[in-house]
């Protein structure tokens, strides 16, 4: 049985340091210190024209109120923070652009070494996407189904791109993205009351840890593939 959510409860404490709804690239925060704006991008060519992005199911019930995104919920898994509820759906902005140009990559990268990696953060995205799914719907989260305008150019900057420079423009927007979420789950982690959110927010940490070494481990990254430390 599916509990109502119950009134927002008024968070006084700690706000002021949750990190804003966005996405898991230029997104969150949106236009955050170390991220190009859109026009920055190159982009050299539109998204692959078979980019399928995964589908999002969620019945009637679960389908949040025009005032969802405010304030913390009471839940039977404990309290649910805005931070909570941004590191869900930032989690499924990463599959809807990482996953898929991983899943190119393995196919087009000109390295067998970022093939192999690529096919490797595919999978885990996989994972990770599924999780999300299934706590957006006990937590009456709604998720986003298509990436970001950045993240769409950021793919577009990939996809446009062959050879070494595909791979080096991969490994770049790939680690910036997962170094900008990082930040994000260690915040959750350490602060959210969710039981269902603190573990995900471990997985999440594992995952993201992962690719990070993975994507470093190409000797392909440069000084922009990092983002800008927080003061």
């Amino acid at each position: 049985m599916r509990l109502r959510r119950g009134r927002p409860v008024i968070v006084v404490c700690c706000l002021a340091g949750m990190v804003p709804l966005g996405a898991c690239a230029p997104s969150f925060p949106a236009q955050s210190a170390g991220l190009p704006d859109v026009a920055a991008v190159q982009t050299t060519a539109p998204l692959p024209v078979d980019t399928e992005f995964p589908e999002v199911t969620q019945d009637a019930s679960a389908t949040p109120t025009a005032d969802q995104g405010s304030g913390t919920w009471l839940t039977k898994w404990g309290p649910l923070s805005e931070a909570d509820r941004s590191l869900i759906k930032k989690v499924r902005l990463a599959t809807l652009w990482e996953m898929t140009i991983a899943q190119e990559a393995v196919q087009k990268a000109s390295t067998a070494k970022v093939r192999k990696i690529s096919a490797e953060i595919a999978s885990q995205h996989h994972e990770l996407d599924e999780e999300a799914r299934d706590l957006a719907t006990k937590l009456n989260v709604e998720l986003p189904v298509r990436p970001t305008e950045d993240q769409q150019n950021w793919m577009s900057d990939i996809s446009g791109r062959t050879g070494i420079a595909y791979d080096t423009t991969y490994v770049k927007w790939l680690r910036l993205a997962h170094g900008q979420i990082f930040g994000l789950i260690g915040t959750v982690r350490g602060s959210t009351q969710n039981t269902l959110v603190r573990k995900f927010s471990e997985q999440c940490n594992a995952a993201v840890l992962n690719h990070q070494r993975l994507l470093e481990s190409t000797g392909l990254t440069t000084p922009e593939s990092f983002p800008t430390p927080s003061t």
